[in-house]
């Protein structure tokens, strides 16, 4: 079962902007989708206070899928790989809270960061169905797409946005452990696939 990331691909090139919407989304999103995205209508770069929101959503949904799956996974690499989700992603939005009270920002939500919400919920709904291999397979593909779209959304937007000087910083620190997780979950979508199991 393939989960789609329509909505969070949205939602993260709306955080793009006019002038990055396009560059940002997946070479299988419609033409039709992109240029008629709530981001062409009136949207600009996301401010600091927006990133921040972002990033502690975009964080809080794979914690979300992470948990439930070392709940549900067969496989034990699998369980293995949930639980360094869960335990990374959670201290990045430790990193980032702890920043944001230290700036005394207060975190904005946004039309991105709501929509990156729904499509967290959206993606887990159908993973809640499932059971063992197909659970584990349907879970890896979605972390593999996931953190790709993550790293597409610091690289183009996030990174490039953001104004302070230790935001930026730690999105610069976490994007090597964001690489790391979807080359270990493209190890495990071969594995998977391979064993077959």
């Amino acid at each position: 079962m393939q989960l789609s990331l329509l909505p969070l691909a949205l939602a993260l090139a709306f955080a793009a902007g006019t002038t990055h919407a396009q560059s940002t989304a997946p070479a299988e999103m419609p033409a039709s989708a992109q240029s008629t995205s709530p981001a062409d209508a009136h949207s600009t770069a996301p401010n600091d206070a927006q990133i921040a929101s972002i990033v502690v959503t975009a964080n809080q949904v794979d914690i979300d899928a992470g948990k439930l799956a070392a709940s549900k996974a067969h496989s034990k690499e699998v369980k293995s790989f949930a639980k360094q989700m869960v335990r990374d992603h959670t201290s990045v939005n430790k990193a980032a809270t702890a920043l944001v009270k230290r700036l005394k920002v207060t975190p904005e939500n946004n039309d991105t960061s709501k929509s990156l919400k729904k499509a967290g919920q959206d993606n887990i709904a159908p993973l809640k169905t499932l059971k063992g291999t197909a659970f584990d397979r349907a879970y890896v593909a979605h972390e593999v797409s996931y953190h790709q779209t993550v790293i597409d959304a610091l690289d183009k937007t996030l990174l490039p946005s953001a104004q302070n000087a230790d935001l930026k910083a730690l999105l610069e620190k976490s994007r090597p452990t964001f690489i790391q997780h979807l080359d270990h979950a493209k190890q495990l979508e071969t594995s998977l696939g391979k064993s077959g199991s």
